[in-house]
């Protein structure tokens, strides 16, 4: 089983992926935690020192990789999609769900959040609709299905999820118990 999370900065990739990846008893991988293993510094202090490019450069490299061998549950970065060589490695290696969130439920989030280089801006509102903006139509060409996070908890998110994946032929039907309410 190979499914990958898609969506904007803080649309809960890494953390409904890690708790899919427990309720499906696979691997969770977080993309950017396996670029900052290999750039051995965090990606905020690469990409101020090498700029976007260059991290882009690693990012699909990585992806290339985990595609390669394609399994478990990937959270992916929310600048993944912008070039065509990852959106075609996710979407023909994985499962794609888009996590998709509201710039206004983003900035709700990530309003305190200092680790993420593109909303380090003086309007993060107005940077988080751009990104939508921008970024929505390859979210959605890359996903297999759209899950709105919208104000759902993690672990009802996860049981969406869980169900989306049975519709689609990819975990069994009754397989995975819905996990207690949290």
């Amino acid at each position: 089983m190979a499914v990958a999370l898609v969506g904007l900065p803080g649309a809960g990739k890494s953390a409904v992926g890690r708790r899919l990846g427990a309720r499906l008893n696979t691997p969770f991988i977080d993309t950017d935690y396996v670029i900052e293993q290999r750039i051995g510094c965090s990606i905020r202090d690469y990409f101020d020192r090498e700029g976007e490019v260059a991290f882009r450069d690693i990012e699909q490299t990585v992806i290339a990789d985990l595609a390669a061998n394609a399994q478990g549950v990937l959270a992916t970065g929310g600048g993944a999609v912008l070039r065509e060589a990852n959106r075609s490695q996710l979407r023909d290696h994985f499962h794609v769900i888009y996590l998709r969130s509201s710039p206004e439920d983003l900035f709700r989030r990530l309003r305190h959040d200092v680790k993420r280089p593109l909303l380090q801006v003086a309007d993060p509102l107005g940077r988080l609709r751009e990104l939508h903006d921008a970024r929505d139509p390859l979210y959605r060409e890359t996903a297999h299905d759209v899950v709105d996070t919208g104000r759902p908890s993690i672990a009802m998110l996860v049981n969406i999820i869980v169900m989306q994946l049975e519709l689609a032929g990819i975990v069994a039907p009754g397989a995975h118990p819905e996990e207690p309410a949290s």
